[in-house]
């Protein structure tokens, strides 16, 4: 396996407002181009996967928050026709409490909606994320 195709480890965050609605973007890069996702990226080197999630959120949608928890993980594994694996992603996934700002659109965050349960149920998601919001909300409420 090529050093393009190993893990690359990131952080995201399900940020909810006091009326229990979360924050989901529209992705407008691979992988997952056109789904709504929670917004994140890749950690850098020295940071804690909690200030790379609290940084790229901020970088992507332009909103402080505040980390209230861990969730759940996700993997992100796309493969070419072969088999081959193109990309692979290990993203850590957290809880957290919106702050201040209101999010904007980005070169990586397209549309940005605030949605309830219902809303969310209608959108084309990644994978995961149903599951994971809903294990981030029980983390949130708890908080």
């Amino acid at each position: 396996m090529s050093d393009a195709v190993r893990p690359t480890l990131a952080a995201s965050a399900a940020i909810f407002r006091d009326d229990g609605r979360v924050l989901v973007a529209s992705r407008t890069k691979a992988p997952s181009d056109g789904l709504f996702s929670l917004p994140g990226g890749r950690v850098e080197t020295g940071e804690s996967l909690r200030e790379a999630a609290v940084r790229e959120v901020m970088e992507e949608i332009g909103i402080a928050i505040e980390i209230v928890g861990f969730a759940d993980h996700a993997e992100i594994i796309e493969h070419d026709l072969s088999g081959t694996p193109l990309v692979h992603y290990v993203v850590c996934c957290f809880a957290a409490r919106w702050l201040s700002g209101e999010p904007q659109t980005g070169p990586e965050a397209g549309e940005i909606l605030w949605a309830d349960d219902a809303l969310l149920g209608t959108l084309k998601t990644t994978q995961r994320l149903p599951h994971i919001v809903k294990q981030a909300r029980t983390v949130w409420q708890n908080s």
